[in-house]
């Protein structure tokens, strides 16, 4: 029987960002739902399908990824999923933050795509 595409989460309001994650994803057989801001979002962690992987941008509009990433891991179907940090801001005080809030990763912007995608081969599900 084959295998259900796993389903990852991109948020962020970057649209550039958003089309090039999509294009690596979706290469690797991901299917891709887009949040384009922090409401987006919680809307999406509150009522959608849980997906196997979650790339969240730290700095959105409305919920900033910290604020994001806490509501997802106190839900208890989203606490085991995978979320890699996409973010401008490399300073060591935000990475201790995102790594303490639960990220599983961290990526700082700018990103090299081919190294990215190489990164997210390992979270397809086996």
């Amino acid at each position: 029987m084959p295998q259900a595409t796993p389903a990852a989460l991109l948020i962020d309001d970057d649209e550039t960002i958003a089309t090039l994650l999509r294009f690596l994803l979706q290469r690797q057989g991901w299917s891709v739902q887009r949040a384009a801001d922090g409401a987006e979002a919680m809307a999406a962690i509150e009522h959608g399908p849980v997906p196997q992987l979650v790339l969240l941008d730290m700095m959105l509009p409305v919920h900033d990824g910290l604020t994001l990433l806490a509501r997802l891991r106190s839900l208890p179907a989203w606490k085991d999923v995978p979320v890699v940090m996409l973010t401008g801001k490399d300073d060591q005080q935000m990475i201790d933050r995102a790594y303490a809030a639960g990220a599983t990763d961290y990526v700082s912007k700018p990103f090299n795509p081919v190294e990215l995608g190489a990164r997210l081969k390992k979270y397809l599900p086996v």
